[in-house]
């Protein structure tokens, strides 16, 4: 049960990583835009390398702190759900809606705004002591795999049901996260 269980979280903790990122290749999609292989790949590159940091930099609190951190890292991430969820109720964000960068440090600029929000989830579920490569590594198959789906889905309209549902759903598996941190 270990095994899952590592793996349950290190799976709902990537999902929370990447929703916004389907959200952007969603709103690319529907505006025609077509994000490259190149431009994926780093994309996926500069947010792992900001999410593996922040793994290993709450890895590394959680020998500082108490017996006991993988608690306090369970309620970060709660917290950090919670915050998504009423940073949600406040109304629409305009971040999906950007337009796509035309040069190479422009895209570098985008992943590291896109890996934003996967430096605090990061520091928080380091502290419970998810694996750090592993989570990393998930986090690179997923926002490569991430890209192509938010454009398929943005392709076939859905851009719209999902787009305002992302950030409370991220929220939600950021709280079950935690939850899972703390209790499983």
């Amino acid at each position: 049960m270990g095994v899952l269980s590592a793996l349950g979280a290190v799976f709902l903790f990537t999902l929370a990583c990447n929703l916004d990122t389907v959200l952007l290749a969603m709103s690319y999609a529907v505006k025609g835009i077509h994000v490259t292989a190149g431009q994926s790949v780093l994309v996926a590159a500069v947010t792992t390398a900001v999410t593996l940091l922040s793994l290993l930099l709450g890895d590394a609190a959680a020998a500082l702190l108490p017996v006991g951190a993988g608690t306090l890292g369970g309620l970060a991430l709660i917290a950090l759900g919670l915050w998504f969820l009423l940073d949600w109720l406040r109304g629409p964000g305009t971040a999906a809606g950007a337009d796509a960068p035309r040069r190479l440090w422009g895209w570098v600029t985008l992943a590291a705004a896109l890996a934003v929000n996967n430096a605090g989830i990061g520091m928080a579920a380091g502290v419970t002591g998810i694996s750090p490569l592993g989570a990393a590594l998930c986090n690179f198959l997923v926002t490569l795999a991430a890209l192509p789906a938010g454009r398929w889905l943005g392709g076939r309209g859905v851009g719209r049901l999902l787009g305002r549902g992302a950030v409370p759903l991220s929220g939600a598996l950021l709280v079950l996260l935690g939850l899972w941190e703390m209790f499983l």
